[in-house]
């Protein structure tokens, strides 16, 4: 048995998201000249996670991470609105090949901040995941 690794997890979280019409965007937003940011999007921050032992035998076969997630929109409502469809996308278990997963645990966040630093403002609430799977 292979040890579980991250990456497929953190597809099946965009795959989820983006199932529910939102832009998504892994570890950070775009910061090409010229780029212009959607009204609504998310961008995911994944930990590395971990194998965690199974069993007294010390496989680690099992797996488990924390996906941040951070909601973006042109307005603190609009932000909050993104966070809403992250919840009803994460809201049922995740599709891994090769792995059963649980139901991400839905860990929550800080409240909606503004960032100044984009023209025109924008708004932004982080929220965290913790994401589990089996193998299959």
């Amino acid at each position: 048995m292979s040890a579980p690794t991250v990456l497929p997890h953190v597809d099946a979280v965009q795959d989820a998201l983006e199932g529910v019409g939102l832009v998504v965007y892994l570890g950070g937003a775009p910061t090409a000249s010229g780029w212009v940011p959607p009204d609504l999007y998310a961008v995911l921050y994944p930990e590395p996670g971990e194998a965690v032992r199974d069993s007294l035998a010390d496989t680690r076969a099992d797996f488990q991470t924390t996906v941040q997630v951070t909601c973006v929109g042109g307005s603190a409502e609009r932000a909050l609105w993104v966070a809403d469809k992250v919840r009803q996308a994460l809201s049922a278990p995740l599709v891994v090949e090769g792995r059963t997963a649980w139901r991400p645990e839905d860990l929550g966040g800080p409240p909606v901040q503004r960032d100044d630093d984009t023209n025109p403002p924008s708004y932004f609430v982080p929220v965290q995941y913790r994401i589990k799977s089996l193998p299959a």
